[in-house]
């Protein structure tokens, strides 16, 4: 069992998908150490480990020095896929085995040394909440690991030609009319209903298309 250490969760936004599995963190933690969740870098104490957890923002590099270990946990094999969405970007190509990988945050983006790799796996069926609900589980199995390891992590230097997901947009939930659902399937996936949903554009109106599965809350009469 490691000893007693400072942990600190970070979530950016208090809204945010990941903050109920962060607040599992915390649970599980809390009694063998010092854990805590803030949404704030400006409350970022000194301590042994920092979690980044779905931070949109960048943490300035002052604060980032408060930790010995500032941690980001993202699903790509690095250092192909940094930047943002990947898991998003990876189902749309197909893919229902996602690398994760820990590693260290530096100031260049996504490109710390690795700590720990695993993958999120996926059947193919999952919509976004199932994604987020598995990619969530997978998260706090990790963070556990972690601090199982501590301080025992060894670093692996990220190799090779680094590639980028870019950050998608209201275009890109757009969906092609000449393709037909099976083809659209893997994008019907990774769409938000309310927030970003599909939308298609056809004789001059754009339409908005949401994908629940059959169950008792959205049966079909």
């Amino acid at each position: 069992m490691s000893a007693k250490l400072t942990i600190t969760l970070l979530v950016d936004n208090s809204e945010s998908w990941i903050t109920p599995f962060a607040e599992q963190v915390l649970e599980s933690l809390a009694s063998k150490h010092d854990c805590r969740l803030i949404h704030d870098h400006v409350d970022i104490p000194t301590g042994e480990v920092l979690f980044l957890l779905g931070c949109t923002k960048r943490v300035p590099l002052l604060a980032l020095k408060r930790n010995r270990h500032n941690l980001v946990i993202h699903e790509s094999t690095l250092p192909i896929g940094r930047g943002w969405s990947p898991i998003s970007w990876q189902v749309l190509e197909g893919k229902n085995r996602i690398p994760m990988v820990v590693f260290e945050a530096i100031e260049e983006l996504d490109a710390g040394d690795i700590y720990l790799r695993d993958f999120l796996e996926l059947d193919g069926t999952e919509l976004l909440n199932e994604i987020k609900a598995k990619q969530g589980a997978k998260t706090v199995e990790l963070v556990h690991r972690i601090i199982d390891m501590y301080p025992k992590l060894k670093a692996e230097k990220q190799k090779g030609k680094p590639s980028y997901f870019s950050r998608r947009s209201r275009e890109d939930d757009r969906l092609d009319v000449e393709k037909s659902i099976l083809e659209n399937f893997n994008h019907l996936r990774i769409v938000d209903n309310e927030r970003f949903p599909a939308w298609f554009k056809h004789r001059g109106q754009e339409y908005i298309l949401k994908i629940y599965k059959k169950d008792a809350s959205h049966a079909c009469n």
